[in-house]
């Protein structure tokens, strides 16, 4: 059994010396919420539950230190990972171009696979064209950051990802906070600020990641025509998840794929690779692959990945069934956690299920409690959500089973109380100055 506890610098041995310059600065500003955390769990002897290390690919069940874990930590919605087909391609592929693209794709980097998987990823929008990066934290603050400036305005979700907040900051322009999922704050904020801006985008998510719910997409695209902004959606989780098809929430809605003027993915969740693309109208995608610094000053994909990522969407669009499956396993996580008491939050039971627990140390108790019963899910703590709301979150997979389920969120039932005791116990003997 894996036993590692945490052991972070304290405050009392980060003295900085006179050769230490900034570095201490760095230090210095990292006693944080989060290290205060670590220092506590540290103290109570929490086993770490950061970083541990995988033997075998990551399924319904993952290697662990020799032990097999039921595994509640992996993107890989459709069970698609280490498909044979996919190792195949990437072995012939592997061949003939190696593992590295060489170089920047504008400069010397280009090959047939990286425009095979923007052909793909266009005809799966209905839209014109698509760029990859490589990867999707870049896809979105390099495309927001190169194509707004502070001439311009964007609003974006109060629960967005950190990729299209810090996007948004380095572009300079206006930026503006909707409420989560409120449309009537976002309209609320589109009177008051658009019109004193040049241009202004909307930015929202397929289906959220810390929540695991949807957009009001129908009313996003209103407000967009009605005050004259672009539209952004980021599809990292909503990818292969939503729809009959997989096809995201798009297909979700109904709606047609010109009414998004960006449509934005990773490659790393449903498509078992890693990269991002954007898809779009021809003349916004030669635009970014003239100048968005994450992509022209980056080397480009690896043809191996990108060949992995076309098997998978090839995958995805033959085998509908494996969304279906991935569908009714949440639906069954979300109606049995409710069953037994537990609260889900908002999730609408696709892919993406929290445990809301509230306090960030039982958070990480509960988590190393059921990593000793074999069952690996992490927890999400501030400052990664709000105060107050912190969470196991569990990701499904098509390939996960009923008793999966059961099982883990009955050990969950069984052990957040014993948590929740320690974490009160510890704070009732420390807090009042027994230290």
């Amino acid at each position: 059994m894996m036993k590692k506890t945490f052991s972070p610098v304290s405050a009392e041995t980060a003295q900085p010396s006179e050769h230490d310059g900034q570095a201490a600065d760095f230090r210095a500003r990292s006693k944080l919420s989060f290290d205060r955390l670590v220092e506590m769990g540290r103290k109570m002897g929490m086993e770490n539950p950061l970083f541990v290390c995988h033997e075998r690919a990551a399924k319904a069940t993952s290697l662990i230190n020799g032990r097999e874990y039921l595994n509640f930590a992996t993107y890989d919605y459709l069970g698609i990972n280490a498909h044979p087909e996919i190792t195949d391609v990437v072995t012939e592929v592997a061949r003939r171009f190696g593992t590295s693209c060489g170089a920047s794709r504008l400069v010397g980097g280009e090959r047939p696979q990286h425009r095979e998987l923007e052909k793909s990823f266009a005809n799966l929008y209905g839209v014109e064209d698509c760029i990859v990066y490589v990867s999707g934290h870049a896809a979105n603050v390099s495309t927001l950051g190169f194509l707004f400036n502070t001439r311009d305005v964007i609003f974006h979700d109060a629960l967005a990802h950190n990729s299209l907040v810090q996007g948004a900051r380095l572009s300079g322009a206006s930026r503006y906070s909707y409420v989560h999922n409120n449309c009537d704050d976002l309209e609320e904020k589109l009177k008051a600020h658009r019109s004193a801006r040049k241009r202004a985008v909307i930015v929202t998510e397929g289906l959220f990641s810390m929540d695991g719910n949807i957009p009001d997409l129908p009313r996003l695209i209103a407000l967009k025509k009605k005050y004259d902004c672009m539209l952004l959606v980021d599809e990292a989780h909503s990818l292969g998840v939503l729809g009959k098809t997989g096809r995201g929430v798009r297909e979700y809605y109904g709606i047609e794929a010109a009414e998004v003027d960006m449509w934005m993915s990773t490659l790393s969740k449903a498509m078992c690779g890693c990269g991002g693309f954007i898809a779009g109208s021809r003349e916004l995608v030669e635009y970014l692959k003239h100048g968005s610094p994450g992509f022209v000053f980056s080397v480009g994909m690896p043809p191996v990945i990108a060949a992995a990522c076309r098997k998978a969407l090839e995958i995805m669009l033959r085998e509908p069934e494996r969304v279906r499956r991935l569908q009714r396993i949440s639906k069954y996580f979300l109606e049995y956690a409710g069953g037994i008491g537990l609260d889900t939050g908002a999730a609408q039971g696709y892919a993406v299920l929290p445990i809301l627990v509230g306090d960030s140390m039982v958070a990480g108790f509960l988590s190393t409690a059921l990593f000793r019963r074999g069952i690996y899910v992490m927890p999400v703590t501030f400052p990664a959500v709000q105060e107050g709301t912190a969470r196991l979150r569990f990701f499904l997979s098509a390939v996960h089973e009923e008793e999966h389920v059961r099982e883990a969120l009955d050990a969950v039932v069984e052990e957040l109380p014993k948590a929740q005791a320690v974490v009160e116990q510890y704070r009732r003997e420390h807090e009042n100055g027994h230290q």
